[in-house]
């Protein structure tokens, strides 16, 4: 297993794994907030924080692991032949997730704006989803399903 790692191309495969973890833990970061935003609705900073980690961390996070995938995929699979399934699900994750993603940040936006409660249930709701996905994924990529 180690020598099928080390096979790899080292940095590629550093950057969607460090990409990959940031952004898993962005969005458990910003389901936590959203949990807590529930019980405390007049606390704004809950609000602002689930936001601006949306931006700063899970945004930037999606597209380093994104790339890293991208290259990793251009090296080791390259344009032809049948890819295996994990590689497709990984793919059909990631770009459906930056779909959700994006509705996340806009709906937190709103939230964090207008401080709708209704907002905060999407965004967490959203949050919620995503983390799934994330971590069926990841069992698809750990398993490497054929």
């Amino acid at each position: 297993m180690t020598l099928l790692g080390y096979s790899r191309p080292f940095w590629p495969l550093f950057l969607h794994v460090l990409g990959a973890m940031t952004l898993v833990g962005a969005m458990l970061a910003v389901f936590v907030l959203t949990i807590a935003a529930w019980k405390r609705p007049e606390v704004a900073v809950l609000r602002r924080a689930a936001f601006r980690t949306l931006l700063i961390l899970a945004i930037p996070a999606w597209i380093v692991m994104r790339v890293g995938a991208q290259l990793i995929y251009s090296k080791e699979f390259g344009s032809g032949g049948h890819d295996p399934d994990w590689v497709g699900i990984g793919f059909i994750v990631a770009d459906a997730g930056l779909l959700v993603l994006l509705v996340t940040s806009g709906v937190a936006f709103w939230w964090e704006r207008a401080g709708s409660t209704i907002a905060g249930r999407v965004v967490g709701a959203l949050t919620g989803i995503y983390l799934v996905m994330l971590a069926f994924a990841w069992l698809a990529m750990s398993g490497k399903w054929s």
